[in-house]
C-alpha cells in the first residue's frame, strides 16, 4: 500500500487557506454508558463505589483550581490591555495637538477606557480587536507626519504600546496553554468528563488574532 499522503505528488491547495478561531463554547456531555458505569461499581460493591466516588470528588477540585488558574492569566491580559488603554488614550491626545486626528479615535478610547472588565473571552477578544484598530488609525497620523516622530513624548508613548502589545502576546501564550489544558481535561473520561457534565462546563475559547492584526501579518513591510 502506497503512502495515503505524498507530498510529492499532491494534490496541492496552491491558493492556501486562512484559518480561524470558533467562537463557540461546546458543552460536556455524557451519554447512558456512563451512568451505567457508576450504577456497575456499586453493584459491584461498596468498595468500588466509595473509590470511584472519591476519585470524582477529587477531580471537581482538580477542575475548580483549573478554572482559577484560568481566571488569574485571564486577568493578566486584561492588566495588560487596561495599560494599553491608557498608553493610547495619551498618545492620542498627543497626536491630536500636533495634527488633526480623527476624532472618533478619542471616541473610542475614552469608551474602552470607562468599560467594564470583560467577563467572557469573547468579550476579551473582541476589546483586543478594537484596540489593534484604534492604534491603527492613531499610527497611520503618525506615519503621515513625519514631524511627529521627533516629538520624544510620541515617540516614547508608540513605543510603550509596542512594549504592552508583545506582553499581551505573551500572556495570551499562557492563557491558551491553560485553556487548551481545561478543553482536554473535560472530556477525559470516565472520571473528569462525568464531573464537568453535571457540573454544566463547556469547552473554553482561545485569545485569538485580531483582524487587524492579520491583515497588517499579510501587508508588505519592506
Amino acid at each position: 500500500m502506497g503512502n495515503q499522503l505524498d507530498e510529492m505528488t499532491g494534490p496541492v491547495m496552491e491558493e492556501g487557506r486562512d484559518i480561524n478561531v470558533i467562537a463557540k463554547q461546546i458543552p460536556v456531555k455524557v451519554g447512558v454508558g456512563s451512568k451505567i458505569f457508576e450504577v456497575l461499581l456499586w453493584v459491584l460493591g461498596i468498595i468500588p463505589g466509595l473509590i470511584f466516588l472519591f476519585m470524582k470528588i477529587n477531580a471537581a477540585a482538580y477542575l475548580r483550581k483549573l478554572e482559577q488558574k484560568i481566571q488569574h492569566d485571564a486577568s493578566q491580559i486584561d492588566n495588560y490591555l487596561e495599560q494599553r488603554v491608557i498608553i493610547l488614550q495619551n498618545c492620542a491626545k498627543l497626536v491630536e495637538k500636533a495634527v488633526d486626528l480623527d476624532k472618533t479615535v478619542m471616541t473610542d478610547i475614552a469608551a474602552y477606557r470607562s468599560g467594564q472588565t470583560p467577563h467572557t473571552d469573547v468579550e476579551r477578544n473582541q476589546i483586543q480587536s478594537k484596540l489593534d484598530g484604534t492604534f491603527g488609525r492613531i499610527n497611520l497620523a503618525f506615519e503621515n507626519y513625519p514631524d511627529l516622530k521627533a516629538h520624544q513624548e510620541i515617540a516614547d508613548a508608540m513605543q510603550q504600546n509596542a512594549y504592552l502589545q508583545k506582553e499581551i502576546t505573551a500572556a495570551r501564550e499562557v492563557y491558551n496553554d491553560t485553556v487548551n489544558k481545561w478543553n482536554s481535561d473535560i472530556q477525559e473520561w470516565p472520571t473528569k468528563m462525568i464531573v464537568a457534565a453535571k457540573q454544566g462546563y463547556t469547552t473554553r475559547i482561545p485569545f485569538s488574532a485580531s483582524k487587524e492584526v492579520k491583515e497588517a501579518a499579510r501587508s508588505v513591510f519592506f
